[in-house]
């Protein structure tokens, strides 16, 4: 069936819409972070740089270290540019622009997000690495698609019963992430979680400036919830979107995390863009050597 003109838009040299790439751009190797200052970041660790491209919040680089090619893609906040940037890369290298049909041998892409975070347990110390286990989304992105096979309902469940939520509350979504990739990335330096993926940074996260919750104890009843070997650990904004789309696609997809506030104690990173920058050494080296 080929694709409409409105369903897969094409810029006028033919590259996807949003991202500006071509499908010649984008390695099968993909990090994602949220700053676009970021990819710059982490491409300078690279041997060698060939494309360069952005527009609006996306910017990617894509280059080579240690004979690998990758390419470094910012996704900006929120799983709302998650579904963009997911459904965008996958078109890339899983349709064929000039027939606009879908490709009958597909490619699988490998795909980690470095991120920030902060945790909602005492125990997981700021300047330390995460790596998502399971991703619970409060965000919904995931209802929108044919997704009950890939979710983990147990959890879900076990999840609205801790929280006594009623009814009317959007029922979350849990995904788990690629074993196979997870291990590759693996080490003792890397905690293994449960990450919830919120949609919002303030009161979706219980910070309260001038506005009051709608349930104060959000963040206690989060870090108290224990359903067989899940246990919440931290929150941030991107991952359960990443795990849901990857996994109906058919990618390999890991989230890495720097745990730079600890929500429990009060305590932010002093030193946050050294935090960060050494997970993304981390992960290259993971990547590129073994």
């Amino acid at each position: 069936m080929q694709l409409s003109a409105s369903e897969l838009i094409l810029n006028a040299d033919k590259s996807i819409y949003h991202l500006n790439l071509l499908p010649e751009d984008i390695a099968e190797t993909i990090i994602t972070v949220g700053d676009p200052d970021r990819v710059s970041t982490v491409s300078k660790f690279f041997d060698s740089i060939e494309v360069k491209k952005g527009k609006r919040e996306f910017y990617t680089h894509t280059g080579t270290l240690n004979g690998k090619r990758i390419s470094v893609v910012s996704t900006g906040i929120g799983t709302d540019n998650i579904d963009i940037v997911f459904n965008e890369l996958d078109a890339l290298v899983n349709i064929d622009f000039d027939t606009r049909t879908v490709k009958p041998n597909k490619t699988v892409l490998d795909i980690v997000r470095i991120g920030t975070s902060g945790s909602v347990r005492s125990d997981i110390p700021i300047d330390s690495f995460l790596m998502s286990e399971y991703a619970m989304g409060f965000d919904g992105l995931l209802h929108f698609y044919e997704s009950d096979a890939i979710q983990e309902s147990d959890v879900s469940d076990a999840f609205v019963n801790h929280m006594n939520w009623s009814p009317n509350k959007s029922v979350p979504y849990v995904v788990k992430y690629d074993e196979n990739l997870g291990k590759k990335l693996l080490s003792n330096r890397i905690r293994l979680g449960t990450t919830v993926t919120n949609i919002g940074f303030y009161g979706p996260q219980s910070r309260v400036l001038r506005l009051n919750l709608s349930d104060a104890d959000l963040q206690e009843k989060l870090a108290s919830f224990a359903y067989n070997d899940v246990k919440i650990t931290n929150l941030e904004m991107e991952t359960s979107g990443i795990y849901g789309l990857s996994k109906l696609l058919g990618h390999r997809a890991v989230s890495m995390n720097c745990i730079l506030a600890n929500r429990a104690n009060g305590e932010f990173s002093a030193n946050p863009t050294e935090s960060v920058e050494e997970l993304i050494q981390y992960t290259l080296e993971k990547l590129t050597t073994t």
